[in-house]
């Protein structure tokens, strides 16, 4: 039997998978992070779109946005991992959720006073990326805990049904919310959700053990972030994929930074068509999280891995030849939506399970900490880059030069012993020797 198997397989053929339908702490924390989720995808599109239509903001103004709100990431993950293990979980759940709450809710209030503005838009940017990083990372080490480690494939299973769902309804009730109230007060709903969500975790029972302290003289937390950045850098499975995801990420924020501003005053596309457009992304998610155990099954890990990730990075240059009527460019940019949603997804899953297979349990954490800095750490570079090409170039031109960059994210795993990789196992037995 493989090590890795799919999800229903891994899920247990021996007990009923619905198991935690009957749990009544996984269903309170479950309808919390449903309801959640929906909100994160009403804000992604109603802040830029807040940006872009009621503040007006140019090329670079949006590039800073999308800059402050991942800069988190980049400043505060490698300490925040270390740290998060030390503590309890559900307290900063709690916490995170109530912050971005408030966060959220300063902007509608600020609109209705007349005094929004792009500082201030920087400034909740920023702040909620924080909220988000400790949430997320809090949040991937509290679920063990909640459901124990025999449930585990069950309950993100479901979570990511949530997901997926959020993330193809998401887009579409935003634009249609934003169709119908200005987009400040969208983000409103959100901060609601969030709240929602707090209360839900504060209702669970279950009693989470506070982690042990180490015996003896605790490791410095430098060092323990050294050894997680070295093993990344040092093992030629993550750093290939760490070097891809790397410059995906630096050459779609250079994309994104400008995009929304061309798709909405160079095309003429409404914040309900582009909403409904930005949902085939997510049916493309489904799609990929779907079909990705059989592609690796009848073609083999590697070059299932090497197809989806040359699918995502060549989907943006259908942005080149979206323009005209709307009628042409709508359905290119469904399209693009679509297909990078398919091969991200099929990447992403194996991905990382080859990250976890190469990792001894010992690392993981930090690997996983040190992994997403040096990824993320692209983001805000490619953001502001992309601001100051749009606004200096033009958008069309910028979205050429993202488009193009995005191809030498392959060159990272087709130079890697990825592409001759068939199972997860090989890696398992090349440890094992």
């Amino acid at each position: 039997m493989n090590e890795k198997q799919t999800l229903d397989e891994a899920a247990g053929r021996n007990r009923p998978r619905s198991r935690l339908l009957r749990d009544r702490d996984f269903m309170t924390f479950w309808f919390g992070e449903t309801l959640a989720m929906f909100g994160a995808r009403i804000t992604a599109l109603a802040l830029p779109l807040v940006a872009a239509i009621t503040l007006n903001a140019t090329p670079l103004q949006m590039g800073i946005l999308n800059a402050v709100e991942v800069a988190p990431y980049l400043l505060v993950t490698l300490f925040a991992g270390v740290w998060i293990d030390r503590l309890r979980k559900r307290p900063l759940l709690l916490g995170a959720n109530i912050a971005r709450a408030l966060l959220l809710a300063v902007i509608p209030c600020a609109y209705a006073l007349g005094r929004l503005d792009m500082g201030l838009l920087y400034a909740c940017g920023f702040l909620v990326g924080v909220c988000t990083l400790i949430f997320d990372l809090s949040y991937q080490s509290y679920l063990p805990s909640l459901v124990g480690r025999e449930d585990l494939v069950e309950g993100n299973s479901k979570l990511e049904i949530s997901r997926s769902a959020a993330e193809v309804g998401g887009p579409s009730v935003a634009g249609a919310l934003i169709g119908i109230m200005a987009a400040p007060f969208t983000i409103l709903i959100h901060s609601v959700l969030l709240l929602i969500s707090a209360v839900s975790i504060s209702l669970v029972r279950k009693r989470e053990e506070i982690p042990p302290r180490p015996a003896g003289k605790r490791t410095p937390m430098l060092a323990e972030i050294r050894e997680g950045i070295s093993f990344v850098f040092r093992n030629p499975y993550l750093k290939a994929i760490a070097g891809e995801a790397t410059t995906y990420n630096f050459f779609s924020q250079v994309i994104w930074a400008v995009m929304i501003l061309y798709v909405v005053r160079s095309l003429g596309i409404g914040a309900e068509l582009l909403g409904f457009i930005m949902g085939a992304a997510s049916v493309g998610s489904i799609l990929g999280s779907l079909s990705a155990g059989y592609l690796a099954r009848r073609f083999g890990v590697g070059p299932t891995l090497c197809g989806a990730t040359a699918l995502g990075c060549a989907a943006p240059l259908l942005l080149l030849i979206a323009g005209g009527s709307i009628a042409v460019s709508a359905p290119i940019l469904f399209l693009f939506f679509f297909l990078s949603g398919l091969g991200v997804v099929i990447s992403n899953i194996h991905i990382v399970s080859l990250r976890q297979t190469v990792t001894p349990d010992r690392l993981l954490g930090r690997m996983n900490a040190s992994y997403r800095f040096v990824v993320t750490g692209a983001v805000p570079l490619g953001s502001l880059l992309g601001g100051w090409l749009g606004s200096q170039f033009g958008l069309r031109p910028t979205l050429a030069l993202g488009s193009i960059g995005m191809l030498f994210a392959l060159l990272w795993i087709v130079s890697s012993p990825i592409p001759k990789l068939r199972t997860l196992q090989d890696i398992a037995n090349e440890r094992a020797s």
